[in-house]
């Protein structure tokens, strides 16, 4: 597709940079990049103008915890499904994600290269990528979807498109499976080192993985240049996983104020992903969730709500995170809203802009509006920061999406009905 320049007149923009957004502002979007942003007129000449007044202009927005492939709440069977099937249903998934604003997203197990090479490449239409490729785990961990009975080789998940993880053991197993997914791809290494709701035989305080298998999959990632995310919920297991180097806690739900502190003094960062629970707790077993996964949803939902505000007090940085699962993904949006009721709405934005950013290792590329960052850019009518339901609702209050600078969504019409 085409990148004809654009120019965004009389611009409220919004990117957690500043405190309060900045009004009355140029941007002028040349080819896949922004060119320039002035609080003074720019020069029209030669390209496309679009009054903005009295709309915001933002980031497109990032949201650092999602499952592409995840069609299905009952993950066991979603690692049933056939390879084709998966990857259909994957990039239904991802077109959904766009055109709700979310321009970037970070995959947290089960999405490989080749959905990434499917968006770079325009096969499929999704938000940029970044991927762990297949999460690790322990035997009978998060992930092990075999119950109690099954004695399936654990191989079998290995190539599975719907399986968002891979069952390893013992240290060496550990550094080979990392080192094979960064070598087919992986932007990062992500583990299970905590139970989990979805998975059949590990409650949600079982540790996972040893220290000493921990810590070789920080070394592995940080041989890599890049780190280590882990999926926690517990007190425990968090200290335990950041003390060994782990630098992305996801979740987080159960955590305390001492160990939030330790994560702020190490420069860690968590992921809570508190619309999951919400919404596994309405409609969970309605859509497939086992009996058995349904009965741990208390155990952290309420607490996630706790631990926002205790990393908050701690001055942790957070970033957005979702953690949805099969139709439950329409529900993505709504993570601002939950957030915006214990935080500052201006928090809650930098969590889904520069905050998400800095987690992806892209600063000043994506989740800013500056010159020289990727011109990943919606359009929202009205102010967020009055009313941060506008970013909910599939998009309907988002008229415009760009993402590297190509027009995805053109409800203003800026280059006529063709």
């Amino acid at each position: 597709m085409s990148k004809p320049a654009v120019l965004f007149r009389n611009a409220r923009i919004l990117d957690g940079h500043s405190d309060s957004a900045l009004e009355d502002f140029d941007v002028l979007v040349d080819g896949q990049h922004i060119s320039q942003v002035s609080s003074n007129r720019l020069s029209a000449e030669g390209v496309t103008v679009v009054d903005l007044a009295g709309k915001t202009l933002m980031p497109g927005l990032i949201d650092c915890h999602v499952h592409v492939i995840a069609s299905l709440a009952n993950l066991s069977a979603n690692a049933e499904l056939p390879n084709s099937l998966a990857s259909l249903r994957a990039a239904n998934i991802l077109r959904g994600m766009l055109m709700r604003g979310f321009t970037t997203v970070r995959d947290l197990g089960g999405a490989d290269i080749g959905f990434k090479m499917a968006i770079e490449e325009g096969t499929i239409v999704g938000p940029r990528l970044v991927i762990c490729g297949k999460a690790l785990s322990q035997t009978g961990g998060h992930t092990d979807y075999r119950g109690r009975f099954h004695c399936r080789d654990v191989e079998y998940y290995r190539d599975k498109v719907g399986a968002l993880g891979r069952i390893v053991d013992g240290v060496d197993c550990v550094r080979r499976a990392a080192r094979e997914e960064i070598k087919g791809g992986a932007d990062f290494i992500k583990i299970m080192a905590n139970g989990g709701v979805s998975s059949p035989t590990d409650p949600i305080a079982f540790l996972g993985f040893s220290d000493d298998e921990i810590r070789a999959a920080v070394e592995e990632a940080k041989n890599a240049q890049t780190y280590v995310a882990a999926h926690l919920y517990t007190d425990e297991a968090i200290r335990r996983a950041v003390d060994c180097g782990v630098l992305s806690v996801e979740h987080g739900n159960l955590i305390q104020p001492d160990t939030a502190q330790r994560i702020k003094q190490i420069g860690a960062f968590v992921i809570p992903t508190n619309v999951t629970f919400d919404r596994l707790a309405k409609e969970g077993a309605s859509l497939g969730l086992p009996p058995e996964s349904v009965a741990k949803i208390g155990d952290v939902r309420g607490a996630g709500l706790t631990a926002l505000q205790t990393l908050s007090d701690a001055g942790v940085m957070m970033a957005y995170g979702t953690d949805l699962l099969g139709e439950m993904h329409q529900y993505q949006s709504e993570e601002f809203v939950i957030r915006a009721k214990y935080l500052p709405t201006m928090d809650v934005i930098r969590s889904a802009t520069v905050n998400a950013a800095k987690v992806l290792q892209m600063e000043n590329m994506i989740g800013v509006i500056s010159p020289g960052a990727f011109a990943d850019l919606i359009v929202v009518d009205g102010d967020p920061l009055s009313d941060i339901s506008l970013l909910t609702r599939q998009g309907m209050h988002i008229p415009v999406i760009m993402k590297d600078g190509v027009l995805v969504k053109d409800g203003l019409r800026i280059f006529g009905d063709g």
